[in-house]
């Protein structure tokens, strides 16, 4: 399994010394800055590559960027309106770029509107560590009182709804203002970022899209650039749900084995491929990470690799970030399925034999929580995790 990092680029406090101090073997990054829709130009893509390839003091670092992530899906593709068709045909172009520039991978994701939900981006636990949570209630309380989206509070029970009125009114306004902005937060650098009333006017369009009207959409625009991403020797992969169940209202078509089946079978061809993210697919319960890596694992392109505490057994439920090894999936078992995955297609004479796989988000340990990285992307919690992931691979190699 091939050992990746992810780095948003030169506005990331962790930087590429740190990433070689590592010791990780290819770079996962994106244009965050190009706006979702234009095309990725050659020059930009070869400033990224660029840029990853030298240390502070000008040393070669021997990095290269392997992994796309992400090349984004515009709203208008999603929702088929407005400039749909020519975000279409930009995207096409920007795969004919990023394959002339010998980038092979690209992870991408169809999730409406937001990219990934979370309540806190700094829960301290009882160690003194921090990490990400989605807290049900502390959503349901966005939702209902600060959203203020119609209808919201049809799909909460009714446990959830007075729970939910009760932190809103003890919220002052400092602490309202910090959970939209934990919802609606964006990555470094990006081109775009969501106020609230955007998010009300894309919800406005979404009223009417139920998950087959959507999943429809999916499939077009997966019937458009699948067979480009097949002749240019690409692999897509498509990252899930996060978390994997609906919100506001929004249709989901990406948060179980049965959704990734559909999609494959819709779109059947190579290049056609999943990110299995443990720790997004691992937030609900019904998901078997082990199982799905086995059976939807020949066209597993990329692999995210963290783990989840689940708060409770529901479906739709609160859970937070926790240690690489410490949370409910069974990381032991994943890992061997996606190495038996490996020698399967090794044994077939498959190019792509070595999965890439990153230690997805950490804890804020140590200097971490001094340096003040994108939430999840913490230098010393992510080599840590990228430390006992190493351990689990040299163990069930041996």
């Amino acid at each position: 399994m091939r050992q990746t990092w992810r780095w948003f680029g030169p506005l990331d406090r962790v930087s590429v010394d740190d990433m070689l101090q590592a010791g990780v073997e290819g770079v996962v990054t994106a244009l965050h800055h190009v706006p979702t829709g234009d095309v990725w130009s050659p020059s930009e893509i070869e400033k990224r590559q660029g840029e990853l390839s030298r240390m502070r003091d000008g040393a070669p670092s021997g990095l290269k960027w392997e992994v796309v992530e992400s090349l984004p899906v515009s709203e208008d593709i999603k929702k088929q309106k407005g400039a749909w068709r020519q975000h279409i045909a930009n995207y096409k172009v920007s795969m004919q770029h990023l394959a002339d520039a010998g980038i092979e991978t690209i992870c991408y994701n169809f999730m409406p509107v937001l990219d990934w939900t979370r309540t806190d981006l700094a829960y301290r636990l009882k160690t003194g560590a921090t990490c990400m949570r989605f807290d049900y209630a502390d959503f349901a309380a966005f939702d209902i009182h600060i959203l203020e989206r119609p209808g919201a509070a049809e799909d909460f029970s009714e446990a959830v709804r007075e729970e939910a009125a009760r932190r809103f009114a003890a919220m002052d306004d400092a602490r309202r203002e910090a959970l939209a902005g934990n919802v609606v937060y964006g990555l470094p650098g990006a081109a775009e970022s969501f106020t609230l009333d955007d998010v009300r006017r894309h919800l406005g369009e979404y009223a009417s899209m139920s998950p087959d009207g959507l999943r429809a959409n999916f499939i077009a625009f997966l019937e458009e650039v699948a067979p480009v991403a097949e002749k240019l020797g690409l692999r897509m992969c498509c990252h899930p749900d996060d978390p994997p169940f609906g919100l506001l209202g929004l249709p989901r078509v990406m948060s179980t084995e049965a959704d990734y089946r559909a999609m494959m079978d819709a779109v059947d061809i190579p290049a056609n491929g999943i990110t299995l993210c443990s720790g997004s697919l691992g937030a609900r319960p019904d998901n078997d990470l082990p199982g799905m890596m086995e059976r939807l694992g020949d066209r597993v392109h990329f692999l995210h690799l963290r783990n989840v505490h689940r708060e409770t057994g529901d479906i739709k439920g609160s859970f937070y970030e926790s240690e690489h090894l410490g949370g409910d999936t069974d990381m032991v078992a994943l890992m061997a399925a996606a190495l038996a995955e490996e020698r399967r297609r090794k044994a077939a004479g498959r190019s792509d034999w070595d999965i890439p796989f990153r230690p997805d988000h950490g804890l804020d340990i140590l200097d971490d929580q001094n340096r003040k990285a994108q939430p999840g992307y913490p230098a010393i919690g992510r080599l840590k995790g990228l430390a006992e992931l190493r351990g689990i691979l040299k163990a069930l190699d041996r």
